[in-house]
């Protein structure tokens, strides 16, 4: 499989507390976390993968980003987060950033592989945070 960051994000009820974060692998070690905040999984998930390409982006790396949601994965390719969480005071800093990484996906594109996680095959994805 080779050198390549793993995504992930877990969210306590829908919407509810949501944190995200990247993973290197093989090393295994935690290369970004972000929450938690007020959100929703699939957010979580798009922001991340966003994440891990801007960062790769800034320090010149081509590794894949793979990710184990597909919803995420459509949203970054359509480079649109087609999230149905309606706006509050209390997830307004968490929309903007979706909006953020929205305006980073037109401008860059995406800059490295996206991947599908194949979890039925792999197992769980080395960024989870078990639990399930």
């Amino acid at each position: 499989m080779g050198e390549a960051l793993c995504v992930d994000a877990a969210c306590s009820g829908n919407p509810g507390p949501m944190e995200y974060r990247g993973v290197h692998l093989p090393s295994g070690r935690e290369v970004f976390h972000f929450g938690p905040v007020h959100g929703t999984n699939n957010i979580g998930e798009f922001l991340a993968i966003v994440h891990a390409m801007a960062l790769l982006k800034q320090r010149g790396l081509t590794m894949p980003v793979y990710s184990d949601s597909r919803t995420a994965i459509i949203w970054v390719q359509k480079r649109k987060a087609k999230t149905t969480l309606p706006p509050t005071p209390e997830n307004r800093p968490l929309l903007d950033l979706v909006h953020r990484a929205e305006a980073w996906l037109r401008q860059n594109g995406t800059p490295v592989p996206l991947l599908k996680w194949q979890t039925d095959e792999w197992g769980e994805v080395p960024a989870d945070f078990g639990r399930k």
